[in-house]
């Protein structure tokens, strides 16, 4: 993928990368090694509040100046695809932002880490959260707005649910996975290997009743491609929000906005 995508091909480009680790299994983002042409390694991409692409500031909460809405508690229910789908958001609920079933089909991805304490952070990039689903639902969310614009915010949503203490395993792993792979990880499918070269933990929104959130960054084409995702858990049901940046290496932004609405909407 050629990383100088301009502004008419924005956000087809953009889309149609972040339902590939849905459909290909290389993670959105990631060469495979033999075609990489280097070492794979990447320094950090700079953070701004929300992760905003384009601005070099400090590190910070992308909701830290607004106290969390109180949310009423959740029913704790393990919730079926169909409810699911009745949660997730619609296009108008979230002003400016469009929303659309996934493009490009909901074919979980097959790659698997070479590392086993790496493997919930390739599960999530495959798009199946591990440890496996009752119920999945996939979404795409685009700032209409940004129309045209080269960073044009597209971000992909997977609702999950669980049984048994399953959504809270996916943050735990996740924390844990996190820690043990921050110096890179690297996954191999059929007929792909995929080289990561870093993971760091990111400012996590004060919603639901625990959230996560961290950076991977991996490559296209020889370039940095930072990819971010938002995990938040609400009762027996998981929401991980998912973009990449595949015009320079900042890091992306998950607007608050979207991440605070789409939890509430859990029951």
């Amino acid at each position: 993928m050629n990383t100088g995508i301009r502004t008419r091909t924005a956000r087809r480009v953009a889309t149609a990368a972040l339902a590939v680790a849905l459909t290909a299994g290389t993670a959105t983002a990631c060469e495979d090694e033999a075609k990489a042409g280097g070492d794979g390694k990447a320094a950090d991409a700079s953070v701004s509040p929300s992760g905003t692409a384009g601005k070099d500031t400090a590190p910070a909460p992308s909701d830290s100046a607004v106290p969390p809405a109180a949310e009423p508690p959740s029913s704790g229910r393990t919730l079926t695809e169909a409810e699911l789908a009745k949660a997730v958001l619609a296009t108008g609920e979230v002003p400016g932002y469009e929303v659309t079933p996934l493009q490009g089909g909901e074919e979980p991805g097959k790659e698997k880490a070479d590392e086993p304490a790496c493997a919930p952070l390739a599960a999530v990039i495959n798009g199946t959260p591990e440890p496996a689903a009752a119920a999945t639902v996939y979404r795409t969310a685009v700032d209409s707005a940004e129309e045209g614009e080269e960073t044009q915010t597209v971000v992909t949503l997977i609702l999950t649910s669980h049984a048994n203490g399953g959504a809270r395993q996916v943050i735990a792993s996740l924390r844990t996975a996190a820690d043990a792979c921050a110096g890179g990880f690297t996954t191999r499918g059929a007929d792909s290997v995929s080289t990561y070269s870093a993971v760091r933990t990111l400012p996590a929104a004060r919603t639901g009743d625990e959230s996560f959130a961290y950076q991977v960054t991996g490559a296209v084409m020889g370039a940095k491609v930072p990819l971010v995702f938002h995990v938040v858990r609400r009762g027996a049901s998981v929401v991980t929000f998912y973009t990449a940046n595949f015009v320079d290496a900042r890091t992306p932004e998950v607007p608050a906005e979207l991440i605070r609405a789409q939890t509430a909407k859990l029951p």
